[in-house]
């Protein structure tokens, strides 16, 4: 005969796979920035669809601009952007720019910024923070002499406003010009602002 406590089921051992559940929230946060872009998007709603806690989210990312970044293409992939020869970064930058925005949603990092800009100027601002703490600690990888942190500000300033033009707005010679033609007069913008 079997006593009771050997007939009650086994608890169910909780595994730690913390590249798994990194992996979840990234893969939730995708989908949640999508759906509802930057500012509408919660870090509950992400938690919930990647079954883990908020806390855990949190612990992972810190903040939901920090979230958005790891998620969403854009700054996640400019070490490889920016990689290579000094001559050359312009160019690279402009094709990767162009390349990713032609096929962009609402949860690129530059159409999120200038959305949450409209709508909630702190969350504007705390993304551009993220934006800009990743974007420096890229290019000062490559980008040699002083006030890196000046020219990468610009260069993003720079974008920012082609991505309104062309982007959010769509209108104008600007928006109607072929991306090859695009990235050719950025390269040469951006080949002023990093290299002079």
């Amino acid at each position: 005969m079997t006593s009771p406590a050997s007939q009650s089921p086994q608890p169910r051992r909780r595994t730690r796979d913390p590249e798994s559940k990194r992996a979840a929230i990234v893969a939730a946060a995708r989908q949640v920035f999508a759906e509802q872009g930057f500012d509408k998007a919660t870090i509950r709603e992400i938690a919930r669809r990647a079954d883990v806690t908020h806390g855990l989210v949190m612990r992972h990312f810190e903040s939901k601009e920090r979230l958005f970044l790891a998620a969403v293409p854009g700054t996640r992939d400019l070490a490889a952007s920016v990689a290579g020869d000094l001559d050359g970064l312009p160019g690279r930058i402009a094709d990767s720019f162009v390349r990713r925005m032609e096929s962009a949603d609402s949860a690129d990092p530059f159409v999120a910024l200038v959305r949450a800009a409209a709508a909630d100027q702190e969350a504007a601002k705390a993304l551009l923070a993220a934006m800009r703490s990743e974007s420096v600690a890229a290019y000062r990888a490559v980008l040699p002499g002083p006030q890196v942190d000046e020219r990468v500000d610009l260069l993003g300033a720079f974008l920012m406003g082609v991505t309104v033009s062309r982007y959010v707005l769509g209108d104008g010679p600007l928006a109607a010009m072929p991306p090859e033609r695009l990235a050719g007069y950025l390269a040469g913008v951006l080949r002023t602002i990093l290299l002079a």
